[in-house]
């Protein structure tokens, strides 16, 4: 007689987030969007340009890092908690 052993029980689902949070986190990644927009502005500018300033490039680079975050955190506001 052989026993099959038992398949451990599923974890439980997991805890849905508030709307509130949900919320927040999307106005914050809109906010967080702004300086994105304007670093692609100005590095158009920049390209249309004959002599760009070159200092400000790194103004450009931050506010595109800053835009990025912005879109990975309203990605992650409407995607939800993944397990």
């Amino acid at each position: 007689m052989s026993t099959i052993p038992e398949a451990p029980p599923p974890p439980p689902p997991p805890r849905r987030r508030s709307g509130w949070t949900t919320a927040v986190m999307v106005i914050f990644g809109v906010v967080l969007l702004l300086p994105g927009v304007c670093a692609l502005a100005f590095s158009a500018i920049a390209i249309s340009e004959k002599s760009f300033p070159s200092d400000f490039i790194s103004f450009i680079v931050v506010g595109l890092l800053v835009g990025f975050v912005g879109v990975m955190l309203i990605r992650a506001a409407i995607r939800g908690r993944r397990s």
